[in-house]
């Protein structure tokens, strides 16, 4: 009897380790740069590298538009450098008019060599491109600021000689005392980030580390930080900074996910 016993257990955390299907990740801020009753809700969508979810896109867009988000962020490799462009058209057909939509770029948005494209068709959906700037907007009768940086390898793929340096385009940010959010693709820059006043960054491109195990590995493997990656995917704290790591929204079959399901992130701004 206990050998069936074993092998149920196993089979059952063999089904959970592999489980694919699309999660839904919560987490929490306090600010006191929100009055009382102010509050803000944004969804963070990273790493869907074309990727469909059901048909048309609907499991991805109805799980979203359910979250019925103040903002949505899109951290980088929303569209690929291989698979066709379609399942990006169809996320931001489905969720154009829930929320305003930002999005910075990633490595293989770069990699595909058609980054012009990409942009203006992203750009096409009513999406505000963020390239190392920040726009001043109104959530909820409350003014915040969101910016975006390009991934680096625009330095390796564009021609541009008159990009202006993070430096130059958020230094003047200290002097403003909206809630400041910075998307940025890559969560291992986290250092480069801390040089300036955000309240919150959100990133991708980790994946989670691709392999989990519940309390003991947060990720085994991860671009750009190699084995045993710190920043795979959380939460985490840099004194009044907080730096949030989607575990990202792609599936590869050829390349399985375990313990580590594909998730959309929403994130709550309280006072």
């Amino acid at each position: 009897m206990w050998k069936y016993t074993i092998l149920l257990i196993v089979i059952l955390i063999t089904i959970a380790a592999l489980y694919n299907g699309l999660t839904v990740r919560h987490y929490s801020l306090i600010s006191d740069k929100l009055d009382d009753g102010q509050s803000i809700r944004a969804v963070l969508i990273s790493d869907l590298h074309n990727h469909i979810y059901g048909d048309n896109q609907k499991d991805l867009i109805s799980k979203v538009i359910k979250q019925n988000p103040d903002v949505i962020l899109l951290a980088g490799d929303i569209a690929d450098d291989v698979v066709p462009i379609e399942g990006t058209k169809l996320l931001l057909d489905g969720i154009k008019d829930i929320a305003p939509m930002f999005y910075v770029s990633g490595n293989h948005e770069y990699w595909s060599g058609d980054i012009e494209n990409i942009k203006e068709t992203i750009k096409s959906y009513g999406v505000t491109i963020l390239e190392d700037e920040y726009k001043e907007i109104v959530v909820n009768d409350m003014p915040i600021i969101i910016a975006g940086v390009d991934d680096p390898e625009w330095t390796r793929y564009e021609k541009k000689d008159n990009r202006k340096s993070m430096d130059k385009n958020f230094k003047e940010l200290a002097d403003k005392p909206q809630f400041k959010i910075l998307v940025a693709h890559r969560p291992e820059q986290i250092e480069t980030y801390k040089k300036y006043p955000f309240d919150l960054v959100v990133s991708g491109h980790a994946h989670g580390g691709q392999v989990r195990i519940p309390f003991v590995l947060n990720g085994m493997l991860a671009p750009n930080q190699g084995w045993f990656p710190k920043y795979a995917g959380g939460m985490y704290k840099h004194g009044n900074l907080t730096h949030i790591v989607s575990r990202g929204v792609s599936y590869n079959p050829r390349l399985p996910r375990i313990f580590n399901p594909p998730e959309i992130v929403v994130i709550d701004i309280t006072k």
